[in-house]
């Protein structure tokens, strides 16, 4: 069973591009040009230039010694944190900027949850001297006010968005309705793998990188590009599209996503779609998203503004019907602790998304297994939340 996605922007059951009529010219342009544009020898070139030099890849594999001591297994540590600006996302907004310019866009329009994505966008507008416009819910705003305060630094401006739950959701539904009212000037770099097609597939190209060194860095450190688990966060799935990339077809590894339970499954706080999620459409794709008896969108919650989107994108949906990929769920309070524990015993402190991931150990068989966890980003934007949750 193949895992990437087919001709027609469909993942098994999910993907396409379900869009209104005034969007059709802006996502066909996309669709007729993205391959073509990715593939150049120019492009590689740039985009591996800039990855290189200015985000600093590859990023290390740290093997994280007294984590996997208490756990007795070998855990690795995934080093996106230690990208410019501090997480994956400036993977795929060095992409996005690139093919922007290809495209003869030069005006910028992007949403953001906890702000990463937000902040890659205006820092690769900045790099490229172009127009930025942040849409940002004002919930998000409120609680992400460093990423706030560097967006504005690097000269975007961020619109708050009064809509709905005021958070990631209403964001792109802006984001959406900016880009329909100007399509000839203006490219809409979207942070994750969701979306109409083709950005769920252009955004899993871009994060690859991810999974591209992490074969020749198992080879180097455990003779075998391949580890037992990969464990990553998912909210939209960026992040764990990237590092599941070149393994979705290698049965050998067991790919976890692990989604933000909130208060709690049945607690109706909580953005956990895999569990409490079914079949729909949100923002130009077929996906798992939560909602209520009508088919209206329920509001998701977690204590991390980057995993409270309703939904998630088309790959994991598939992954998650196909049983390719195990999807658990981590409370916030699991979350807070397991970031206090990374903190501790390695002396890194990872964005509260991340901590999701590493809450999961005890729920999986991983004694003597080669275990790699994305640490997707760092949780300097977070320490007011930590602060907070006073857990130290």
């Amino acid at each position: 069973m193949g895992y990437n996605v087919n001709d027609y922007g469909f993942y098994g059951d999910f993907g396409g591009a379900y869009i209104p009529e005034m969007l059709y010219s802006n996502i066909e342009e996309l669709n007729k040009n993205y391959l073509s544009i990715i593939n150049k020898k120019s492009f590689n070139n740039e985009f591996e230039y800039y990855l290189k030099n200015y985000v600093g890849r590859p990023t290390p594999l740290y093997f994280a010694k007294r984590l996997s001591k208490k756990y007795k297994s070998k855990i690795y540590l995934k080093r996106e944190d230690l990208c410019h600006t501090g997480a994956h996302k400036i993977n795929n907004t060095i992409g996005q900027i690139l093919l922007a310019k290809e495209l003869n866009k030069y005006k910028i329009i992007a949403e953001t949850g906890a702000g990463q994505h937000g902040v890659a966008t205006a820092t690769v507008c900045a790099l490229m001297g172009m127009e930025c416009v942040i849409y940002m819910g004002e919930v998000d705003i409120n609680r992400q006010k460093p990423n706030v305060e560097r967006m504005k630094i690097l000269g975007a401006e961020v619109k708050s968005v009064k809509s709905g739950s005021k958070t990631l959701k209403d964001a792109t539904n802006e984001a959406m309705r900016h880009w329909i009212n100007n399509p000839d000037d203006t490219h809409y770099i979207i942070g994750s793998v969701v979306g109409p097609h083709p950005y769920p597939d252009m955004v899993a190209r871009f994060q690859s990188i991810i999974s591209e060194e992490l074969l020749e860095q198992l080879k180097e450190v455990e003779g075998r590009e391949y580890p037992d688990y990969i464990l990553a966060c998912v909210g939209g799935g960026s992040n764990a599209a990237g590092i599941y990339y070149h393994y979705l077809d290698n049965s050998k590894v067991k790919l976890v996503g692990i989604e933000a339970a909130g208060l709690g499954i049945k607690s109706k706080k909580s953005a956990a779609t895999t569990k409490l999620g079914k079949k729909g459409i949100l923002h130009g794709s077929k996906t798992l998203l939560m909602q209520d008896e009508n088919g209206q969108i329920t509001e998701p919650y977690s204590i991390s503004a980057g995993l409270d989107y309703p939904g998630i994108g088309p790959l994991h949906s598939h992954l998650y019907e196909s049983k390719r990929g195990i999807y658990l769920n981590v409370e916030d309070n699991d979350a807070m602790n397991a970031g206090i524990e990374l903190s501790r015993l390695e002396g890194i402190i990872p964005a509260i998304e991340t901590a999701h991931a590493l809450a999961v150990f005890n729920r999986l068989d991983i004694k003597d297994k080669v275990v790699v966890v994305n640490l997707s980003g760092r949780g300097d934007k977070d320490l007011e939340t930590y602060i907070k949750c006073g857990k130290y």
